[in-house]
């Protein structure tokens, strides 16, 4: 029998079956036909269309999800201790693992783009009315389903991104009056965040979470089959079969969307390509960054960006307090919830439908809007100019943010107060943008090295990735230098272009290069010693040492350039860094030598520095024996004031090692020595530029 559009289910049937004994004796076992009948010759009211895609396209993405994730699955360990270490196995070791992990993670994106536009499509046409309310409501359960798995997913990695986020999220749900707390920690799984948390989370994502997608899955699409596509009214085309028509466009669809989804993937490769630089596979894909760590602080955490919206709209409640937190997090989201689940009655009648309409499009171009607004407050540094502000911000400086002081310098002008006001707001934002990219970067920086270190021919030590990172001078050099020594001391390029204001705001010399030839020709050139690099804005600017270099170190009858030269060299090798000298072999040795005798010389240097076997005493000036070196600058950063050092002329330098009347050290031995080896350059670099050895582009 034929329909009005011409296709004959039986004809077809027969197409599909083959007709063979083979197929008839299954279909007399199984009763396929029944079923392959019921799937593929469904009426098509109107034809079939591009609109009506948005479904079958977001089953294809959860069944990518579910096929990816088994895989990962195989080798993932959900522990806090090999979290990470099973990813980066995946992400940079496993044959494939990179595009495993990217198909997963960006098509877990793509499902919330598809959601979108389906919810979208459902609620224009009109398909949530009579008598589909349930399957409409039943859509809604699998929409928070699908957030739910994208938020579970966003921790397993263990990384510092996505512990943080995650700290945030599962922190909006302590919100909840009474049950709040009892709830978050249900869901952390204890009182802090470790590895039950890790292990609840898998267990939402792998197991319940998916579970109770596919029941609802299932439940959606009899309901679907029970009750028919519903076309939006008015029908002015002929009718049609699911099969081929509507399955050939969702095909299209489907393909189109992996499309995208391996264009995301491979837009590192071609950046790379077009930037002329080599394509690293571990590099495409999913993100990996740093290995979590509860105790260092995350100034870059954000969630996802289809949650970023959420994010950006608790700002509009900041200063309300606890009160604000619920209303944003809690109440005004459970609102827009429920106003979606009462759709199906609103849209009974024709104003309700247009109501239902508008609220979904404010709904997602809110959402929309607020991501916008999201992404330009945190990016606004990189097209803002804040050479702008300068009066702003030397204002600021000389009243000392007081805003008595500001409006008595503006001449008690209110008009000149507000620009004023106005300026310093933008002034403030840029600064917030500038602190988020710096974090960025730095997360980028550590993400880098801890692939690195994990890449090491030694692996990832069984104590796991994060003692790795911890015990690394490159990693953690930098944050406790700039924690406890960057208040006086510089560390920056003498050659960049900031470093003179950033030497005249230093109270101590720079560190940049400590040890090498080139802070050693300027601690012994007469022209920069007295500057701010070095001695210029410290207690010994006008000391023995500054009248010597620029008085006797000159001095062309005492000093030849060759005596000055085999001074300079001698110290250097004194701190174990000789690379790049130059000087080798038995012209080397003799260099060395004598310098060691200049040094040594008590009528020369010796005459204030204990060096070798001289008579000077320890306690004028530092010891020179093993200047620079590791034990030298572990000695000095943990007791300045020891005999070896500058036991009564030290300027202000704390003693960061020995403990305080309350029993504690400012830093343990272990980041004593972590700081030297990392002003010394002492750290792990691959032998090899390697796949890890790259830094991963971020905007």
């Amino acid at each position: 029998m034929r329909d009005a559009s011409g296709y004959s289910e039986s004809s077809g049937l027969d197409e599909v079956a083959g007709g063979s004994w083979i197929s008839n004796w299954l279909d007399s076992r199984t009763g396929y036909r029944a079923l392959v009948r019921s799937a593929l010759y469904e009426r098509v009211p109107g034809g079939a269309r591009w609109r009506y895609v948005w479904g079958s396209t977001l089953v294809f993405a959860f069944m990518t999800q579910v096929i990816t994730g088994l895989v990962l699955w195989a080798s993932y360990s959900a522990s806090a201790q090999t979290a990470w270490e099973s990813v980066y196995y995946i992400q940079y070791e496993m044959t494939g693992g990179w595009l495993l992990r990217g198909l997963h993670h960006v098509m877990a994106q793509a499902m919330v783009v598809l959601l979108a536009l389906h919810v979208m499509q459902v609620v224009i046409d009109g398909a949530y009315r009579a008598p589909r309310e349930v399957n409409f409501w039943l859509g809604l359960v699998l929409m928070m389903l699908v957030l739910g798995m994208a938020l579970t997913g966003y921790l397993l990695p263990w990384d510092q991104k996505g512990y943080w986020a995650t700290r945030v999220a599962t922190n909006l749900a302590g919100l909840v009056p009474l049950v709040g707390p009892s709830i978050q920690q249900l869901v952390v799984g204890g009182p802090d965040y470790g590895h039950h948390t890790l292990t609840r989370f898998f267990a939402l994502h792998a197991g319940f979470l998916p579970a109770t997608l596919v029941i609802f899955l299932v439940l959606h699409l009899t309901l679907f089959r029970k009750h028919g596509l519903h076309a939006k009214q008015p029908i002015t085309k002929p009718d049609a079969m699911f099969w081929p028509d509507q399955v050939l466009k969702d095909a299209v669809a489907m393909l189109a969307v992996m499309a995208v989804v391996l264009g995301v993937i491979l837009m590192p490769a071609l950046r790379a390509i077009l930037a002329g630089e080599p394509i690293v596979p571990g590099h495409l894909g999913a993100e990996l960054g740093a290995p979590a760590d509860p105790s260092e602080p995350y100034a870059a955490a954000r969630p996802e960006w289809y949650f970023l919206f959420l994010f950006q709209f608790l700002k509009v409640f900041e200063g309300w307090g606890a009160t604000g937190e619920f209303l944003g997090a809690i109440v005004v989201p459970g609102a827009t919830l429920g106003i979606m689940f009462l759709m199906p009655i609103f849209g009974q009648w024709k104003l309700g439908h247009r109501f239902n309409i508008v609220f979904t499009i404010a709904i997602l171009a809110g959402a929309g809007l607020l991501t916008a607004m999201a992404l330009h407050e945190d990016y606004y540094a990189l097209w803002a100019d804040r050479s702008a502000f300068a009066d702003v911000e030397k204002l600021i400086e000389s009243t000392g943010g007081d805003d008595e002081k500001i409006f008595a310098a503006l001449g008690h002008d209110k008009e000149k107060l507000n620009v004023f006001t106005n300026r310093r707001e933008k002034l403030e934002a840029i600064r917030r943008s500038e602190a988020f990219l710096a974090a960025v970067k730095q997360a980028a920086r550590d993400s880098n090295r801890a692939v690195e270190l994990a890449g090491r021919p030694e692996k990832i030590p069984s104590t796991g990735a994060l003692s790795l990172v911890r015990s690394d001078p490159l990693s953690q050099g930098p944050k406790l230098f700039a924690q406890h020594c960057q208040s006086c001391h510089a560390h920056i390029d003498p050659t960049a272009e900031n470093a003179e204001e950033v030497f005249a705001k230093s109270s101590a010399a720079n560190l940049f290069e400590f040890g090498r030839e080139s802070w050693v020709r300027g601690l012994l050139d007469p022209k920069r010693v007295g500057g701010a690099a070095y001695f210029g804005n410290t207690a010994h600017k006008e000391g023995d040492m500054v009248s010597f270099v620029c008085e006797d170190f000159t001095d062309e009858d005492e000093w030849k350039q060759d005596d000055k030269e085999a001074v300079i060299f001698t110290l250097v090798a004194e701190s174990g860094l000789l690379q790049g000298t130059g000087k080798k072999g038995t012209g080397r040795k003799k260099v060395i030598k004598r310098g060691q005798e200049l040094i040594a010389d008590t009528d020369r240097c010796g005459s204030c520095h204990p060096y070798r076997d001289n008579e000077t005493e320890l306690g004028y000036a530092p010891d020179l024996n093993g200047w620079g070196s590791e034990e030298w600058l572990v000695g000095i950063i943990t007791d300045p004031t020891h005999q070896r050092f500058y036991p009564d002329t030290n300027d202000r330098m704390p003693r960061f090692g020995v403990a305080s009347e309350g029993g504690l050290q400012a830093l343990s031995n272990k980041q004593i020595k972590l700081v030297s080896q990392w002003l010394r350059g002492s750290w792990y670099r691959p032998a090899v530029h390697s796949q890890a050895s790259s830094v991963r582009d971020h905007p």
